[in-house]
């Protein structure tokens, strides 16, 4: 029996998608279940399984867009699984006699040439006049050959010789060309959308890490044992600290349909991340009822499946506010771009020891810059500066505005 494979349906509104890698071979046998290739969608990248086992057929080529619904290739399962050569028969099987090479034919004697000439004092020496000519060229006379008597440089070579394009190197400067995965052209796509189709600004502010440095240095080690393995890290903090300015600011939770505004009583929060495949952006959903360990346990699980290259599109779909680190990057200041439906996206930064002032003095303290982009469409420089100003008191004041003066209940220790 010949079963035809169809490409399976990834998600609401995908139409197609693309073969990224075969991991099996034309004629080779499978197994059920077995992952035989690696589509990408726009939203994601997904493992193909065998449907059943037998010798394989493919239908289409790497990189070939292949519609949803289509025939990607047939498994034979009548075939019966080869049993294939073992090492001793392999090792017992004499090779083939190849014949002796007849008797040569003596070869003619070549005559050798004539040895080069020595070098002299004039091997390189340019004529007075070539020397001119070289000069108003730029050119060095080590960097021609001279032709003339004992290897000197003739006005002929100085006219024909021709200025170096730049200094050689002898590094390569080879070149590759590389088509982008469907997922990363839909990244691009929507990122020039968002720049093209919103009218983006960006508000910037400061906070001081201190106060949440204070709070994990006291209790990560408690925290990490007490569960199971996961860590306390910044993440946490800013998530909690969004979603309370989300509650605070609710425009800044809303998006544009239309004519109309679409606002949210929940707070869905994509978190990009970056995997093997590039950019994604999987969602904490309901993350306003998520306690310190439950924001930390499921931004650890989705790191993990986009890591791994599990991530569907269901862990993409939705989200009502995104937060990106590019601090892990290494970046100082940065203007992240809106995550489109969404209206706005927070960015953090890596953290910097600098002078501040603190009640008239000067003090070192662990700084980071975040910035706010937003749709101005929708909200105005009153939501948006108030949102970010939100954020920054409840990192500064983590005890009292996230954990209800009660860090050990918070943290569930």
């Amino acid at each position: 029996m010949i079963l035809e494979m169809k490409v399976p349906s990834p998600g609401e509104s995908i139409k197609e998608v693309e073969i990224a890698t075969w991991l099996v071979k034309d004629g080779d046998y499978v197994e059920k279940d077995q992952a035989i290739a690696e589509v990408d969608s726009d939203k994601a990248t997904l493992e193909l399984p065998a449907e059943a086992s037998g010798i394989i057929t493919l239908k289409a080529e790497e990189g070939d867009a292949v519609a949803v619904g289509a025939v990607v290739c047939l498994i034979d399962t009548d075939a019966a699984k080869p049993s294939g050569l073992t090492e001793t028969s392999a090792a017992e099987a004499k090779p083939a006699e190849t014949p002796k090479p007849a008797a040569e034919a003596p070869k003619p004697e070549v005559p050798k040439p004539d040895p080069a000439p020595a070098a002299t004092y004039a091997s390189g020496t340019p004529s007075p006049a070539a020397r001119k000519i070289l000069d108003e060229k730029n050119i060095q006379p080590s960097d021609i050959a001279g032709t003339g008597k004992d290897g000197r440089i003739t006005k002929d070579d100085a006219v024909n010789a021709v200025p170096s394009m730049g200094t050689p190197t002898g590094g390569s400067r080879g070149s590759e060309r590389t088509k982008l995965s469907m997922l990363r052209r839909k990244v691009a796509e929507r990122l020039v959308a968002a720049k093209n189709e919103t009218a983006m600004l960006t508000t910037f502010n400061e906070v001081n890490m201190t106060p949440i440095n204070l709070v994990r240095n006291q209790y990560k080690d408690e925290f990490k044992a007490k569960h199971g393995g996961v860590g306390l890290g910044y993440m946490s903090f800013f998530t909690k600290a969004v979603t309370r300015a989300l509650k605070l600011y609710p425009d800044v939770n809303s998006m544009i349909d239309g004519d109309y505004k679409i606002g949210y009583d929940f707070c869905d929060i994509s978190i990009a991340v970056s995997g093997p495949k590039g950019l994604m952006v999987p969602v904490v959903r309901n993350a306003e009822n998520l306690t310190f360990r439950g924001v930390e346990a499921e931004i650890k699980r989705l790191a993990i499946k986009s890591r791994d290259g599990q991530i569907t599109v269901d862990d993409m779909t939705g989200g009502t506010f995104t937060i990106t680190n590019g601090g892990v990057f290494g970046s100082m200041l940065s203007t992240p771009i809106i995550n489109p439906p969404q209206s706005g996206i927070l960015g953090m930064h890596n953290i910097i020891e600098r002078p501040i002032a603190v009640n008239g003095q000067v003090e070192i303290h662990p700084m980071m810059y975040v910035a706010l982009s937003y749709d101005h469409r929708i909200i105005d420089g009153r939501e948006s500066v108030g949102f970010l100003v939100a954020v920054k008191e409840a990192l500064e004041n983590p005890v009292e505005l996230l954990m209800d003066n009660n860090p050990k209940k918070a943290l569930e220790l």
